[in-house]
């Protein structure tokens, strides 16, 4: 079985994709997938120079980060343009490994993908498992992680769909609200009840 992994920035997908990792699912991470595609010297990377401008590397040859999220959080078409160029390497990769772990032997693979609904992939999975946490948690993570400001914070969360279109989506909803015992025992029950 493929099971589409996603939720919203600062949901504690992670934490999920970690706790199957620990039940010895192979996890699939499109966003450690995402920084592999745009490496220095990558052809992506060398594209995305050409349109953004040389400011968006750093000395170093990677991709600046922070000054990308500035220049494409709150500006749809730049997003949009970074998106064409980075997701068509992605999903490339993102097949070549998940078809590695079912040669290998795997009966279940998990796909970590933080944008799966954004970027229509639900035809890459069996079942889709959403985490899910209320605005007012997921706001308070996402400045305490990221040190980002409230404006900052809101700017990052409405770039992406709202958690309820998520979660109608969803085979299954992890509720991440609580602590981390809370959320493991509901793992457990969606591994049991797709017998997996």
């Amino acid at each position: 079985m493929i099971i589409g992994l996603t939720g919203s920035i600062a949901s504690g997908k992670s934490t999920v994709a970690n706790l199957l990792k620990d039940r010895g699912y192979p996890v699939v991470d499109a966003d450690e997938i995402a920084r592999l595609v745009v490496e220095p010297g990558s052809p992506v990377l060398k594209e995305i120079e050409t349109v953004f401008g040389r400011e968006v590397i750093r000395e170093d040859g990677s991709m600046d980060r922070a000054v990308m999220g500035q220049l494409i959080f709150g500006d749809d078409k730049k997003r949009e343009q970074l998106n064409n160029m980075i997701h068509p390497a992605i999903r490339k990769e993102l097949i070549a490994q998940k078809e590695a772990h079912l040669a290998a032997g795997a009966k279940t693979v998990i796909l970590d993908i933080p944008l799966l609904f954004e970027n229509k992939l639900h035809d890459y999975v069996e079942k889709i498992l959403v985490v899910s946490v209320t605005p007012e948690v997921q706001k308070e993570r996402l400045m305490s992680r990221n040190q980002l400001s409230e404006q900052e914070a809101d700017s990052r969360i409405a770039s992406q769909l709202p958690m309820e279109f998520k979660e109608q989506g969803a085979d299954a909803v992890i509720d991440n609200n609580g602590k981390l015992v809370e959320t493991e025992r509901q793992v457990e029950d969606v591994l049991l009840n797709w017998q997996v």
